[in-house]
């Protein structure tokens, strides 16, 4: 009987590993699906129509939650602009208008400035940190419970790794340079780049070519490679700068709270599971798929570096819209510490592996 203990919870905690963290096993080590009920949610995206990596990533979810409720569970997925416009997703499901929505998370800072740090950092946390903070490190906890004020109960869903730093028709070999540029740029990125004298404006995907193209903006970040190339920049913006301001995003697929409340607790766990996978393959996917389309980039494309004077008062002035947002809002100030905490006790580990290891491979 020992034997067969240990190998059924053995079991359980190797599958929750496979799927990139799933809840703890313990918490659910008794789940039978519920065949006799069939629970339908609408899901509204920032995105187009399976829009690559992150759209299909939405889509895999979707089908993933529906195999593994045995049929139970059906969430009916809707691209930007049929159910809700893009940016309009977080109000219509704290309103309970849709069931749960997937976007970007800084997309909300003027809901409250502390969501721009769950969405990622300028030149802060990558992916893998960002994820281990906040599932380890607190972060996960007040990111729940802030949204909670607005009805929501989110989890990561995707992450983008580390992120250029836009597409310029003209070339910045200066801080001058950027004096006056009108730049399609969300997040704190937005608000360190606004203080370098940028004019930042907030886009969904589907407008940001149109812009850069008529010339309503001079500049624009997306992601990296393989999602810029298909959005076509390189035909209106040839310099393609190194990033800096999005070293790993987190993407999110937030529910309604009150609806994920009346879910069983099998079908939490389920769609738990389901983002965990997600997110784990979206940014093996984003690896993969930037690598091969930097090979692919256009001979026209130059691929620059930000000017010294740029990185050093931008670096700066993070730390100025960080202080000034931790005076005005106990929420970010609240976020940042426990972020901060996490960075800290993380720096000296990466250090001597990460870092080290990378500078000897060269």
């Amino acid at each position: 009987m020992k034997r067969r203990e240990f190998i059924k919870n053995g079991a359980i905690a190797m599958g929750a590993i496979g799927l990139g963290g799933c809840q703890r096993p313990q918490e659910h080590q008794s789940i039978t699906i519920n065949k006799g009920k069939k629970t339908t949610l609408k899901l509204s995206t920032s995105w187009p129509a399976h829009f690559p990596i992150m759209g299909t990533g939405v889509d895999a979810f979707a089908a993933r939650c529906k195999e593994l409720s045995g049929g139970t569970l059906e969430i009916k997925v809707y691209p930007k602009d049929i159910l809700v416009p893009a940016l309009a997703v977080f109000d219509t499901t704290s309103n309970a208008q849709i069931d749960a929505f997937h976007s970007g998370v800084y997309y909300w800072k003027g809901k409250n400035s502390a969501f721009s740090i769950f969405g990622g950092m300028p030149l802060g946390l990558t992916s893998e940190e960002m994820v281990t903070w906040m599932h380890f490190g607190g972060g996960m906890e007040l990111w729940r419970k802030m949204y909670a004020k607005f009805n929501l109960y989110p989890l990561i869903g995707g992450t983008t790794g580390p992120q250029m730093g836009g597409w310029f028709k003209k070339q910045i070999l200066s801080l001058q340079d950027l004096k006056g540029l009108k730049m399609r740029i969300p997040g704190l990125g937005g608000e360190v780049m606004e203080r370098l004298g940028v004019n930042p404006v907030l886009l969904p995907p589907g407008e940001i070519y149109t812009a850069l193209e008529r010339g309503t903006i001079d500049a624009t970040e997306w992601v990296g490679p393989a999602l810029d190339t298909l959005m076509g920049f390189a035909k209106v913006a040839p310099y393609y700068y190194k990033g800096w301001h999005e070293p790993g995003s987190i993407l999110e697929i937030t529910f309604n709270l009150n609806r994920w409340n009346t879910l069983s607790k099998e079908h939490q766990a389920i769609i738990s599971c389901a983002a965990s996978e997600m997110t784990t393959n979206m940014l093996n996917e984003f690896r993969y798929k930037n690598a091969l389309a930097l090979q692919e980039l256009p001979e026209s494309v130059e691929i620059k570096e930000f000017p010294s004077d740029v990185i050093t008062k931008a670096k700066e002035v993070l730390q100025e819209v960080l202080e000034e947002e931790s005076r005005k809002s106990s929420d970010f100030k609240e976020a940042l510490e426990s972020y901060q905490a996490f960075e800290k006790l993380n720096h000296p580990y990466d250090d001597i592996t990460t870092r080290n290891f990378l500078n000897i491979r060269g």
